[in-house]
């Protein structure tokens, strides 16, 4: 909202010298958002004046319309001045607006005489755009007749103000108005308000224009005045014109220009009808299906039966609220060449209503029309400021365009009482965390507009301007920002003692940490998909993955359900991130994520929506709850391209689906939990690169919580991934639960390690960590850890055979073990593993180590 400073002292009487700036700071302490205070005609400077045009030379000479024009500025020399100009839209006789030599206009453009054209041109005659007065550069300013040649222009045009432009925001909706802001002026200032909307308006009596309100819903006021007798060539004061062009907005015609000078003025939005092009009595109700109707910005539009229209017997003649129709708005006046006479419309009927702010807002958007008057419906209107904004436009046409007010006052109005909130006077006070006396609270409230009664518990009647006020922290909140924010201690909250992170919290940081330790970055998504995602992973028809919870308003129609798993927003992630150059530039991606998954078991009952009044019952929040789908938290990560890079040290390595399985172990590890990796099948993973992922559940026995590996060519084709790519994703509440909770710090034993390397060949078939499961069994409590760190196929060891190569440390707690004790206790997991799963001893046992 722009309010020029000049229009605001006409409502607050304010100190001589004070500034735009001063305001602007006022009403900052205020709460409201000052973005800018723009200085008009700052940069004008010398001889503007008033000139009649006495003699035009049309110079034929040029491409273009050139005149010479004398023009009669009353200068002390009595000589009428000789410019130079190329507009036509003026003639003998008009009054114009010059600037003379030495004169500097808006943008440091010095005025001169000089030759051009073959003439000499001294001075200038201005446009709209050369003042800062607006974009039009069409034509020159003409003035009405009744302003004398060298009157000052300055004055005339009011070129010289200040305007702040205020950042509205929803709850104040009010402040859309110079009625609004010169309210809350007012109040930083200690002031009366000399309120435009105090007028005599006349009662409502049966002779006035017919109009029936069938959706009392959507329309709760509806005013409408009729005038007669216009003059169709009657223009737009000056005044009246700055005004609407120092708020942003254009002068149109007289009965338009007057419409929007009371909707910035009151804040309620008008509409002229063109009465002899009405068609019957007016009607409000909502659009029936087929309907459509053409608005004033030429675009004909298909009417939904939740738009509230306004509508005669030909069929809707506006979008209510929004935007009138084109067939019955107010026609642009026109002169008959030959007569002279003036054509137009010369009987008007004012409409002045309140609209339901919900169905202005969604009729705004379902049309993609975001007008002067839907900003305002859709942020709260003074319902009871319909009667005065029609009387005010009727007293403005009666004066500026000769018109008679017809004798007919037509004013609905669904019956409501007044809105009142009870709250304790020591509330803001408690709020704020200050005392403030019950006094000051009960002078701010009503400084704001309400009635206030009682004493200690007070009745407060809201204003009909503020709906924003509907319960006793609104209230406490008008209290506290004009008693000023500034004077509000500042306090450090005290967290209670003995309360820290959970311990799923601190899984979830030491997952993240020991994820970034490896080398993966962290990639935060959205947690929406889509079938066609599932169809892209390759996942069967009945894959559970598919049974998705849908989403009532969703951000994408593409993505209306929520994730049941975290790889296609990172695999999506990964897919931007290698077309963007950054495997080129990084040598490789490794992206993570840890988050929620949302899986419907089918048992979730419908909740009800619960009230904004109170906080809502044990039974309710229950209810809540099990309206929720089991949502589990999952890791995930997705990497391709190498994974070391080569240099001086070596050659580098691409990433393959071993990688994958690290990164589990890494989760695994950082919850305490052993990890069991089997071969194993999953879509959308390679059949053989894919390995299952198990913990020991909370009965013995294991638990699959995940896959990882190399992802299936397909997959890779279809979502556009670099060539390799490799996926894991596991479930971290599961593996939490595997882990026992907090994970032990490591120990640095004092005594030496024993190492011995084993080689053993089993069957293809069987899985390395059955090997290992029997090694650590065999070996006994000496055994500190097993690492696979060798797998050999040949001839050599026939076919369907391999070796597999483990590196067993042992120590001690209490001392250093012998030779002897580390052999024994080889010897030992050999033979457990060669008993349960058919191994043979292949290696030769290597020298102690430590």
């Amino acid at each position: 909202m722009r309010a020029p400073l000049s229009w605001l002292r006409e409502y607050v009487e304010l100190p001589a010298g004070e500034t735009g700036r001063d305001v602007a700071a006022k009403l900052i302490e205020a709460g409201l958002e000052v973005e800018t205070v723009d200085r008009l005609g700052a940069g004008l400077k010398g001889p503007l004046v008033v000139g009649k045009v006495l003699a035009i030379e049309e110079l034929a000479e040029f491409k273009k319309p050139i005149r010479y024009c004398q023009v009669d500025v009353a200068n002390s020399g009595g000589e009428p001045q000789n410019i130079i100009c190329g507009a036509t839209n003026f003639a003998v006789g008009d009054k114009v607006v010059v600037a003379l030599p030495g004169a500097v206009l808006p943008g440091d453009f010095a005025i001169s005489a000089r030759k051009t054209y073959g003439r000499v041109s001294e001075g200038m005659i201005c446009s709209a755009a050369e003042l800062d007065m607006g974009d039009d550069h069409s034509g020159i300013i003409v003035l009405p007749p009744e302003y004398e040649p060298g009157a000052d222009a300055v004055e005339v045009l009011e070129l010289l103000d200040e305007v702040l432009d205020i950042a509205v925001t929803p709850d104040r909706g009010y402040c859309l108005s110079m009625r609004g802001i010169a309210r809350e002026t007012a109040i930083a200032y200690g002031q009366q308000l000399r309120d435009p909307a105090l007028l005599d308006v006349p009662t409502p009596n049966a002779e006035g224009f017919q109009v029936n309100v069938a959706d009392p819903g959507g329309c709760d006021r509806f005013a409408a005045r009729t005038v007669t007798g216009l003059r169709p060539e009657a223009a737009s004061p000056l005044w009246l014109q700055r005004r609407l062009q120092k708020s942003g907005m254009r002068p149109v015609s007289l009965p338009v220009d007057i419409t929007n000078y009371v909707m910035l003025e009151l804040g309620s939005p008008l509409h002229a009808y063109d009465r002899e092009r009405l068609d019957g009595p007016i009607t409000v109700r909502r659009a029936t299906p087929g309907e459509r109707l053409t608005t004033l910005d030429g675009t004909k539009r298909k009417l939904d039966p939740e738009d509230l229209v306004i509508a005669d017997d030909s069929g809707p003649i506006g979008l209510a609220g929004v935007m009138g129709g084109i067939n019955s708005e107010v026609a642009d006046p026109e002169q008959d060449p030959q007569s002279g006479e003036w054509r137009g419309t010369t009987e008007v009927v004012v409409e002045a209503a309140h609209f339901d702010p919900v169905t202005v807002a969604r009729a705004s958007r379902r049309h993609k029309i975001s007008s002067e008057a839907s900003r305002r419906f859709e942020r709260g209107v003074d319902p009871e400021a319909a009667a005065a904004a029609a009387q005010r436009a009727v007293d403005l046409l009666v004066l500026l365009a000769g018109g008679t007010a017809g004798s007919g006052v037509t004013h609905f109005a669904k019956p409501h009482g007044p809105h009142t909130v009870k709250i304790p006077a020591t509330h803001p006070g408690r709020v704020a965390g200050v005392t403030y006396a019950r006094e000051t609270v009960v002078r701010r409230l009503q400084q704001v507009g309400c009635d206030v009664y009682g004493q200690d518990e007070l009745t407060v009647t809201v204003p009909s301007w503020r709906p924003d006020l509907t319960d006793p922290n609104d209230l406490a909140e008008e209290v506290i920002r004009l008693e000023g924010y500034e004077n509000l201690p500042s306090t450090l909250p005290r967290p209670p003692a003995g309360e820290g992170l959970t311990e799923r919290q601190r899984l979830h940081r030491r997952v993240g940490r020991a994820l970034a330790g490896a080398g993966y970055v962290e990639a935060l998504n959205y947690p929406f998909v889509g079938q066609g995602s599932f169809d892209q992973l390759g996942l069967p028809e009945d894959d559970a993955r598919r049974r998705t919870v849908d989403l009532v308003n969703p951000l994408s129609d593409e993505e209306p359900s929520l994730r049941t798993t975290l790889l296609p927003g990172l695999l999506s992630a990964l897919r931007r991130n290698d077309g963007r150059g950054s495997q080129e530039s990084q040598g490789g991606l490794a992206l993570f994520e840890t988050g929620l998954v949302f899986v419907p078991t089918g048992e979730e009952t419908r909740a009800g929506r619960p009230g904004v009044e109170a906080r809502p019952a044990d039974e309710e929040i229950a209810s809540l709850e099990a309206a929720l789908p089991r949502q589990p938290r999952h890791a995930a990560v997705v990497l391709s391209g190498p994974r070391e890079q080569p240099g001086w040290w070596g050659e580098g390595r691409p990433a393959n689906w071993a990688d994958a399985v690290e990164a589990a172990r890494t989760v695994a590890s950082a919850a305490g939990a052993e990890l069991t990796v089997r071969a194993a099948r999953y879509e959308p993973w390679h059949p053989g690169r894919c390995a299952a992922l198990y913990v020991t559940g909370e009965a013995g026995g294991e638990r699959l919580v995940g896959h990882a590996g190399e992802l299936h060519p397909r997959v890779v084709k279809a979502l556009g991934l670099p060539q390799r790519s490799c996926a894991m994703e596991i479930d971290l509440d599961a593996v939490e639960k595997a882990g026992g909770g907090l994970v032990p710090a490591p120990r640095v034993s004092g005594f030496p390690v024993a190492t011995r390397d084993v080689a053993l060949v089993v069957d293809e078939s069987v899985p390395a960590a059955d090997v290992e499961a029997a090694l650590r069994e065999g070996a006994g409590e000496l055994l500190e850890s097993v690492r696979l760190f060798d797998v050999f196929t040949g001839e050599q060891l026939g076919g369907g055979r391999k070796s597999l190569a483990y590196a067993l440390r042992f120590r001690a707690g209490d001392r250093t073990l012998t030779a002897d004790e580390a052999s024994a206790a080889r010897d030992a997991a050999v033979a457990a593993a060669v008993e349960r799963t058919g191994a043979v001893l292949r290696g030769a046992e290597s020298p102690a180590g430590s």
